[in-house]
C-alpha cells in the first residue's frame, strides 16, 4: 500500500466540501423576479449540506443579527417525499429534489393550502451562482387557482 504524503492529504482536506457536488454551500439571495417583475428582495440565506446520502437546505433570515431558519428540509437526491419544516419544527410541506444532472436538481414543492411549485435549481459552470426557477400556481380566495406564477431567485455564493 502507497502512503500519500502529507501535503497531499492536507490539500485534499482543505478542498471546499461543494467540491463534490456544485449546489452544496452558502448562498445569498442576490435578485429575484415573480412573474417578469424584479421584486425588492429582504436578506436570504440558503444554506445546502451533505447530510449521509441526502442534501440538508435551510433557508434563513437576519433575526437580531442571528440567522433564523424560517424553512428547513433534508432530501434525498431521487426524487423520494422528505418533510418540509418550518421555524418552529412544525410540518408545513413535502418536497421531492431529484438530481437530474451534475449542476440541476428538480424540485416539487407541496403543503396544504400553499400552491405547488415546480422547479430546478441550477448551479453556473463557474459554481459562482445558483438560479432557482418554478412555477406555481396560486390558490385564490374561493379555493380555486389562479394563473401560473413563474418565479426567479439568483444567489451568489458566500
Amino acid at each position: 500500500m502507497k502512503w500519500l504524503p502529507w501535503s497531499v492529504i492536507l490539500a485534499l482536506a482543505a478542498m471546499p466540501a461543494w467540491a463534490a457536488d456544485p449546489i452544496v454551500g452558502r448562498w445569498l439571495l442576490t435578485s429575484q423576479t415573480i412573474g417578469g417583475q424584479k421584486t425588492q428582495i429582504e436578506e436570504l440565506t440558503l444554506r445546502i449540506n451533505p447530510s449521509g446520502a441526502a442534501l440538508e437546505f435551510a433557508y434563513s433570515v437576519p433575526v437580531r443579527d442571528i440567522q433564523f431558519v424560517s424553512l428547513r428540509f433534508t432530501a434525498k437526491p431521487d426524487g423520494t417525499a422528505a418533510d418540509v419544516t418550518d421555524a418552529n419544527g412544525k410540518k408545513v410541506g413535502t418536497v421531492k429534489v431529484t438530481k437530474t444532472s451534475a449542476t440541476q436538481y428538480r424540485v416539487v414543492l407541496e403543503g396544504p393550502g400553499r400552491p405547488t411549485a415546480n422547479g430546478a435549481m441550477t448551479v453556473s459552470a463557474d459554481g459562482k451562482t445558483l438560479t432557482s426557477e418554478s412555477d406555481s400556481t396560486p390558490l385564490t380566495q374561493t379555493g380555486g387557482q389562479s394563473a401560473v406564477t413563474h418565479m426567479v431567485q439568483v444567489f451568489a455564493r458566500q
